[in-house]
């Protein structure tokens, strides 16, 4: 179970600390925490990513 929910949430981690870059911290684990919720709510990684990209507006929620 460990490495399945590791594996499952690794690119969003390296997609974070990417964003972080470019952003905030806080911006960036926002981000990501909003989508493995989504996630953990059964939606599938590329929507739960869409989703919260919808609702930026010049990088901020």
């Amino acid at each position: 179970m460990k490495t399945h929910v590791l594996n499952s949430i690794a690119p969003f981690v390296k997609y974070g600390l990417h964003e972080a870059k470019h952003t905030s911290f806080a911006h960036a684990l926002q981000e990501v925490a909003a989508i493995t919720y989504l996630m953990g709510n059964g939606m599938d990684p590329q929507t739960a990513y869409l989703t919260v990209e919808s609702w930026e507006i010049n990088e901020m929620f």
